[in-house]
């Protein structure tokens, strides 16, 4: 067998055994939830799984759901009607941790590590514990050289950047973001998108809410859209954007242009 044919070969025996391996064992599962707000509904009949190491990004029009149903999974929420079951994590025996983070982080008028230092006091680190893990954060948000700046001094990238290392730095199973770059320039974006797309390799499950198709389609394992606060449609990203959809997911892609 020659270099090329022995290649083909090892390609073909690597998606075998991808497409063989089972599937990542589930975190959080909706069964048929909804989510009523009086007499409005905001959510309903959503059926969705979790699993550990996907990245799910939710778009859809503005009002279809896509921040109810963050809040839903976290738990923040308790749903109208359906069900919400947390499995326990094996081989750790215990539910998931979970962080979120808004589009706008809330930031205390303090260090940048002591906003760190101090999330992670509320959370009951002991103090050893808190400041190696403030430093690695920093570290690996980039932003170790920002550590005595006042927070509310930094950039819009930045602070979601130190919101993000706020988030790791817990040591979350499960990370929901709500349009996390929304309203930053470019650079930020490019930034605060590196940072998410690293957390993801760390193993941390990722749920975004994005107006961004590109966004989505860069970062995500799977995209959900949401259209009246229904499912209209989930797949692996690959497929969603390159096979037909149902109809109302379609008209919504059709409809959209920020692809960048």
């Amino acid at each position: 067998m020659n270099a090329p044919e022995a290649h083909v070969a090892q390609v073909a025996r690597v998606a075998m055994a991808v497409a063989a391996a089972p599937p990542a064992p589930p975190l959080i599962s909706l069964h048929a939830a909804g989510m009523n707000f009086g007499h409005t509904v905001a959510l309903s009949g959503i059926d969705l799984t979790l699993r550990r190491g996907q990245r799910l990004a939710l778009i859809g029009p503005n009002g279809s759901g896509k921040t109810t149903l963050l809040r839903l999974l976290h738990g923040v929420l308790e749903s109208s009607s359906g069900e919400r079951s947390v499995s326990t994590l094996q081989p750790e025996g215990r539910a998931p941790r979970m962080a979120m983070l808004f589009q706008r982080p809330f930031l205390l008028n303090l260090s940048v590590r002591r906003n760190l230092l101090l999330a992670l006091w509320l959370a009951g680190v002991p103090s050893a514990e808190r400041r190696a893990r403030t430093d690695q954060a920093l570290r690996r948000i980039g932003l170790a050289d920002l550590a005595l700046r006042p927070a509310t001094t930094l950039s819009g990238g930045q602070q979601q950047r130190l919101a993000l290392a706020r988030a790791w730095s817990l040591q979350p199973d499960i990370l929901l973001l709500d349009e996390p770059t929304a309203s930053l320039d470019p650079g930020a974006k490019a930034e605060v998108e590196q940072a998410i797309e690293d957390l993801g390799r760390d193993g941390i499950t990722v749920v975004m809410s994005t107006h961004n198709l590109g966004q989505a389609k860069r970062l995500a394992t799977h995209v959900a859209c949401l259209v009246d606060g229904r499912l209209a449609a989930l797949a692996a990203t690959d497929d969603f954007f390159s096979q037909a959809l149902p109809p109302a997911a379609a008209a919504f892609i059709r409809g959209e242009n920020p692809w960048i």
